[in-house]
């Protein structure tokens, strides 16, 4: 018999349902059974009849009911099909085994933060750039008034270019700051390097295709090109950048770090730079140019880069995850009309667009000129860490042990030691006295090279001295 309960707060129909599926479900109502027709039940139950008949919808809606006209509403056989599913199958599908993909995220992982992940008092990575108060402040600001602003219409689907707003001002900043010179259409926004990456392999690309990396390198170009079943070429770096005769004469696809060399931090030198861009004209391959951090020179204004120069090959890359916060997970990529357009069909097919309250809050928050006053205050502070860094470095004695470089540009700087040096006691010796560095090795794909790469954005001045002088001290 199923029965009101005046103090449930479910509505009256729903508490029925409930006790009507009960039924069905346990067996109190097998299957076959005749219904009781809805005025009798609503009279038993001391409810509208009108309340019954939504409770004998639902339940032949969902399938626990047949009905025959006249033949009245009865119980389903739908219990045969559970039971005999329960026999059969006992778990779920296994998932197939993937061991590129879990070799890759392993690397991935292991790279980004070391093998052990624990809590250390001092952290030189070189992955992570400054934040502060006065940039979360006025993130917050351009959130609050981005979600003000926006109209109905922007909730609709958006551009699989990105938001246009958006463009245009990086096509601003671009253009004055840069000296790149382009449209709109030139200009796709990504979710960040790796996405900007993987959407260049599966529209430029073919399966098996040839790309040529640097080696040592950025490890998420190389491991989502192998992913996507590319035959990955190392190229070595010397202190000129990139050695372009020693790129495969077969590749389709160039990555290259020419302003801050991605783990080395060496600047590509001009005759390189226009040996990689004739190279590339006359064999017509892909270049993609990862400028991820030039934009913090100490050595005069930012080198100029390979797509101003020759804008049909060139893919340019440009991430405010790493100008600004990994948090904000816009990107860009920047490259001639057809290119870009091929990158945004696919765009639209697999990611459709990015999410536009976070385009509205970066438009905003350019616009208004929070972005280059946070440029330039963050600016400052890593040249006072980059100095503190590189003093620190000579005078605790590891600058004349080990060689130093990559002191001209960028978030990091490279204590390189010779091939035979066990890097890895040391980093694990380091790491066991409360200090991460990170090493060479898994910058590498077959370069037998040996270091640290040694970032200071995240590190105050007193602990950038600190770690050093305490590294020197576990080393020399």
């Amino acid at each position: 018999m199923m029965k009101v309960i005046r103090n449930d707060n479910r509505p009256i129909w729903q508490q029925l349902l409930d006790q009507a599926i009960h039924n069905i479900t346990s067996g109190i109502w097998p299957p076959g059974e005749l219904l009781i027709p809805s005025r009798e039940l609503a009279h038993q139950v001391g409810v509208s009849r009108s309340t019954i008949q939504i409770v004998y919808e639902e339940l032949l809606s969902r399938g626990y009911t047949v009905t025959s006209g006249r033949g009245g509403t009865r119980v389903s056989k739908w219990n045969q099909v559970t039971e005999s599913t329960k026999e059969i199958i006992t778990d779920g599908p296994i998932p197939p085994s993937l061991p590129l993909l879990n070799s890759a995220v392993d690397q991935l992982h292991d790279w980004f933060r070391g093998k052990e992940h624990r809590e250390v008092d001092i952290d030189f990575s070189p992955h992570e750039p400054y934040l502060d108060g006065q940039f979360q402040k006025n993130w917050r600001q351009s959130l609050l008034h981005a979600s003000a602003a926006m109209d109905l219409s922007s909730w609709a689907y958006g551009n699989p270019y990105g938001f246009t707003p958006l463009r245009e001002q990086i096509q601003r900043y671009l253009s004055l700051e840069r000296g790149i010179h382009i449209q709109t259409n030139q200009i796709l926004l990504t979710s960040g390097a790796q996405h900007s990456i993987d959407l260049i392999a599966q529209s430029l690309l073919s399966d098996g295709d040839t790309v040529s990396v640097e080696d040592p390198g950025f490890p998420a170009a190389w491991m989502a090109m192998n992913y996507r079943r590319m035959n990955v070429a190392p190229v070595p770096v010397d202190e000129y950048g990139l050695v372009v005769e020693r790129i495969h004469p077969q590749s389709k696809l160039i990555f290259v770090t020419p302003s801050h060399q991605c783990a080395v931090g060496v600047v590509m030198s001009e005759p390189r730079r226009q040996q990689l861009l004739h190279k590339a004209a006359q064999e017509q391959f892909w270049i993609i140019e990862d400028d991820y951090d030039s934009e913090f020179r100490y050595r005069g204004e930012p080198l100029p880069t390979l797509i101003s120069q020759e804008p049909n090959n060139t893919l340019y890359l440009m991430s405010f995850s790493k100008m600004i916060a990994p948090g904000i997970r816009i990107s860009a990529i920047v490259g001639s009309v057809e290119a870009i357009a091929q990158l945004a069909r696919l765009q639209e097919l697999t990611y459709r667009h990015l999410p536009i309250m976070d385009q509205l809050t970066l438009t905003h928050f350019i616009k208004n000129g929070h972005f280059m006053r946070h440029m330039r205050r963050v600016r400052n502070v890593y040249r006072r860490r980059h100095e503190v860094m590189r003093k620190a470095i000579m005078a605790s004695g590891l600058g004349e042990r080990f060689t130093l470089s990559g002191v001209e540009t960028g978030l990091h700087m490279l204590l390189e030691a010779e091939e035979s040096y066990d890097e890895e006691t040391v980093t694990k010796l380091a790491l066991q006295q409360g200090i991460r560095v990170y090493p060479l090795g898994p910058y590498c794909l077959e370069s037998k090279r040996k270091g640290w790469v040694l970032g200071f954005a995240k590190v105050d001045e007193a602990s950038i001295e600190q770690g050093i002088h305490r590294l020197a001290e576990l080393i020399l």
